[in-house]
């Protein structure tokens, strides 16, 4: 009789499977037996089918998963559930045919370029209640076609990364961030495709602006404030100062020129005066010596 356990950390009962000995093994007979009563090769068992099919089940049931966590089944596909475990750090043996992955109520502070490169599969990553504060900008590259979820609710983001997620076609979560509001986010959220359940619940933590501070972004948005104009202004204001200031050069050094050059010309024109005159008259009827 042949039984198959679910590997550890799986996240599921063990489960045993008994074969039939009449499909694994078989008993043989007084005539199958060789000399010195040993078994011929012929009369060897060999495995059937069925049996392969379910070596095959058995060795999906100890398929990889990251230490401390459980990989139950999601709907015929594999889930890893890595929440409230203490984790610092993405976890690098997740199976890569997980269709979802909770790393909710961890301790992440960073998530690195690549770190879900390889999980072309997945469909929802929840990142939540963790302490992120830095995303590299390849960090969620390999997830653009297929991510449909994106939960970075409640972590330390201050500014969006809009390298990181502006390819992302997934519903992305960002209430409870404390973000600060001004013209890179304002521009970020133009390309990003927010979940609707959760946007009035972004807020302002920091604002280019005071009076907006705590106040819900989209809500601010949706009343006309465009925190670009301020940077508009400063800009301008800039390359007024930056055109004034070559301006001033120019006419300096125009000033400089004419001075220089009628310094010359006073210069020369006293020398002129200075030589003695050579001019001699001369008349035309006097007679040749």
């Amino acid at each position: 009789m042949v039984s198959c356990t679910a590997a550890p950390g799986s996240g599921e009962e063990q489960r045993s499977v008994a074969l039939s000995e009449r499909n694994v093994l078989s008993v043989p007979t007084h005539s199958q037996m060789g000399p010195m009563g040993k078994q011929s090769p012929s009369s060897l068992p060999v495995p059937t089918g069925g049996s392969c099919l379910l070596l095959l089940f058995c060795l999906r049931l100890g398929a990889s998963c990251p230490q401390s966590c459980q990989c139950p089944d999601h709907a015929g596909a594999v889930a890893v559930h890595c929440s409230a475990r203490g984790l610092q750090e993405i976890p690098k043996d997740i199976p890569a045919d997980a269709v979802l992955l909770k790393l909710d109520a961890n301790k992440i502070a960073r998530i690195p370029n690549g770190a879900f490169q390889h999980l072309s599969q997945l469909r929802e990553l929840d990142l939540s209640q963790n302490a992120i504060e830095t995303i590299g900008p390849a960090a969620f590259s390999g997830l653009a076609g297929g991510l449909r979820l994106l939960d970075l609710s409640h972590n330390r983001i201050r500014r969006i990364p809009k390298d990181a997620l502006g390819k992302l076609s997934a519903k992305i979560r960002l209430s409870h961030n404390p973000l600060h509001c001004e013209c890179a986010l304002q521009e970020a959220l133009w390309e990003l495709k927010l979940d609707p359940d959760s946007v009035d619940e972004i807020a302002c933590h920091t604002s280019v602006q005071e009076e907006y501070v705590g106040k819900p972004l989209i809500q601010a948005l949706d009343s006309g404030v465009s925190f670009c104009s301020i940077h508009h202004k400063t800009t301008d204001v800039a390359m007024l100062v930056t055109m004034f200031g070559w301006f001033a050069m120019v006419i300096t050094y125009v000033v400089y020129y004419v001075r220089q050059n009628q310094e010359d010309a006073r210069r020369h024109l006293e020398y002129l005066k200075s030589l003695p005159s050579a001019t001699v008259s001369k008349d035309p009827l006097s007679p040749v010596p």
